[in-house]
């Protein structure tokens, strides 16, 4: 059976705990969980779940990825992603430098579908190819927004930076991710487009759903609503508004308002029937496939492990869905199956995770620490948990 070393999750909590002068029991006390957890997620006998890694990382006042370990840089350089990070970064510091007068750029036509192509990429989870399509492509449209500026060519340059964010995320880039989203509001602006600031929004409330930080979330969302409120009423509009509202149901799910998450659960289905499978909005995926998946990942946050499993067994997966989002239900699935007890098929959700989305998979922190929940559930694990194991560096 794989061992752990001193660096899991679990030994993270424990040193960053020691170094804020507090005992297991004195930060059980701040925390919804119990004395026992954080003592069995310490001594690494329990994964620590990203809705407790998230409770943990707001009473210790750290960012999350002190006690994650991101970006798992090991795994990053075997599959060559740690070297396609710092043109990215670069990329992102051309936005107030002007035209480049010795590059070449295609038309906005041209520019506004290369664009759509990346974030088709990432939908797919070919981060690898994204990742070393996005530097040039930034360069380009930066070029060509500063030489002739229109608001396609804008919206171009927005949807760069959203992928650019995308992919920063998936590999745990969370400080370069940051710095897109921020360019993402300098060209939404620019672009007069009122939807794509408000996916901006939404985006921003994730960071602090990560990070744990529930008031700030959902008062992004709330931004995020009053600004696409400004856009004509239309399927997009509808798309997005209803987005937004599946943004807050997670939320307040790991902020444990049931109340609320029944409420905007509501307002995301009543968008959904309005707009059916409305997945090229924005490549937002959303519509009545999204809105379950999202009551699977709400009855997850609130640890109702049986209720979340009985709703992902009914999840209908339309045929041309995004594969990113297609392993996230998965991924949620066998935490699912592993918390109930039935450990041979949340396997057989990882595998089905991986085969879908490989990379995503391997740098999902959900996925990663219900391997290691799996692990320790097993006296003798299985050829293909082993290979899952190693897999994640374990």
């Amino acid at each position: 059976m794989p061992a752990f070393d001193d660096q899991h999750t679990g030994a993270r909590i424990a040193e960053q705990r020691k170094l804020a002068g507090l005992t297991q029991r004195g930060l059980a006390d701040r925390l919804p969980y119990s004395y026992s957890l954080l003592r069995h997620v310490e001594t690494g006998h329990k994964n620590a779940a990203p809705d407790f890694v998230s409770a943990v990382a707001r009473e210790l006042r750290i960012d999350v990825t002190a006690l994650t370990g991101q970006p798992y840089v090991t795994e990053l350089q075997q599959d060559r992603l740690a070297e396609l990070i710092r043109p990215i970064r670069e990329s992102l510091d051309l936005y107030d430098l002007g035209d480049n007068p010795d590059l070449a750029v295609r038309t906005d036509r041209e520019l506004t579908t290369a664009a759509d192509e990346l974030c088709q990429q990432v939908r797919a989870t070919h981060l690898n190819a994204a990742a070393r399509t996005l530097p040039r492509l930034i360069a380009e449209v930066t070029t060509a927004a500063h030489r002739a500026p229109s608001s396609e060519v804008w919206r171009a340059l927005g949807s760069t930076y959203r992928t650019a964010h995308d992919v920063s995320t998936k590999l745990g880039f969370f400080d370069l991710s940051t710095i897109a989203l921020d360019r993402m509001a300098w060209a939404a602006d620019r672009a007069s487009d009122p939807l794509l600031a408000a996916v901006r929004q939404y985006m921003r409330a994730l960071v602090y759903f990560r990070e744990g930080e529930h008031t700030i979330g959902l008062r992004l969302i709330g931004r995020g609503h009053s600004i696409a409120a400004q856009a004509e009423e239309s399927r997009a509009s509808l798309a997005v508004a209803g987005q937004l509202h599946l943004g807050a149901t997670v939320i307040a799910a790991r902020a444990r308002d049931t109340e609320a998450v029944t409420a905007h659960l509501a307002e995301a289905e009543r968008h959904a029937q309005r707009t059916g499978e409305a997945g090229h909005v924005h490549w937002l995926s959303f519509g009545p496939a999204n809105v379950a998946a999202h009551e699977v990942s709400a009855n997850v946050e609130l640890r109702r492990y049986g209720k979340a499993l009985e709703k992902a067994r009914k999840v209908q997966l339309p045929a041309d869905w995004a594969m990113s989002r297609r392993a996230h239900v998965y991924i949620d699935r066998a935490r699912s199956e592993m918390e109930t007890g039935r450990t041979d098929a949340a396997i057989g959700s990882l595998v089905e995770a991986r085969r879908m989305a490989p990379q995503q998979t391997r740098y999902h922190p959900g996925a990663r620490e219900t391997i290691k929940g799996l692990v320790h559930q097993r006296r003798r694990t299985p050829d293909t948990l082993d290979n899952m194991a190693a897999w994640i560096g374990l």
